[in-house]
């Protein structure tokens, strides 16, 4: 993480008394992607369409973290959200191969409607037997 821009800290929000009041435990890292060295543009490009949402005009990637009540545990946290971010946003998209529906499927899904076929004409008017 060479071009890790800053770190900010601010109060959190909700419940929590007076320690929430006191202390600015709230972590947001940001990550200047444009600048950064480490990533191919075509990695980058990947990151980008996946987390566009997090990532400001300028290129920078934001983290927040305010899930515990110590400014350093939301820090390692803000930390491995970004690491993991990174880690997800550069991995390729799978290609989904094409098949064909099995024949087997395609029997049973006959059979099934078949079924119900028969089953809402037995539904229909019943003619009377001529006793």
């Amino acid at each position: 993480m060479n071009m890790l821009n800053s770190l900010r800290c601010k109060m959190l929000s909700g419940p929590g008394g007076q320690n929430v009041n006191k202390l600015n435990t709230r972590v947001t890292v940001f990550f200047d992607l444009s600048a950064s060295q480490s990533f191919t543009a075509s990695q980058k490009r990947r990151i980008i369409n996946r987390f566009g949402s997090r990532i400001s005009k300028t290129g920078e990637l934001r983290v927040v973290s305010q899930r515990f009540r110590t400014r350093e545990a939301n820090r390692k946290a803000a930390m491995a959200k970004l690491g993991e971010i990174l880690k997800e946003g550069i991995k390729r998209k799978k290609i989904r191969k094409k098949t064909a529906v099995p024949k087997r499927s395609k029997r049973a899904r006959l059979a099934d409607k078949k079924r119900r076929s028969l089953l809402k004409t037995q539904r229909g008017k019943k003619i009377p037997d001529d006793e």
